[in-house]
């Protein structure tokens, strides 16, 4: 199934985003490297989300949004980045992004 392609694409992108920001603190590297090879592994997840039916459009913006929250999480959580009002309101905005794309299966499921 492509959503769990596109997981593993959200988690791997997270996983080089944390080894890119090591890499900017230390300089080191094996972070560019690990770094490197997380994208790497993230855009294989990509191709095979593609293949599996995620579609360009959709799956490119749920993963847009997907990496971009996960990211904003790690910066607050991890590096103590701060999240000010405009990047609240782009995480809600993302959110309502996704139930909309998903909007029609939504009213199916409600339908029964």
């Amino acid at each position: 199934m492509w959503i769990i392609a596109l997981v593993f694409l959200i988690i791997f992108e997270a996983v080089a985003d944390i080894f890119s920001k090591e890499y900017s603190l230390s300089g080191s590297w094996i972070y560019w490297s690990l770094a490197l090879l997380g994208y790497v592994i993230a855009n294989i997840f990509w191709l095979e989300s593609i293949r599996k039916g995620s579609g360009l459009a959709r799956g490119a913006i749920l993963f847009s949004v997907g990496s971009a929250i996960v990211a904003i999480l790690i910066g607050a959580l991890r590096y103590q980045e701060k999240i000010g009002r405009i990047e609240f309101v782009g995480i809600l905005v993302g959110l309502l992004s996704i139930v909309l794309i998903f909007w029609s299966d939504l009213a199916m499921l409600i339908k029964g």
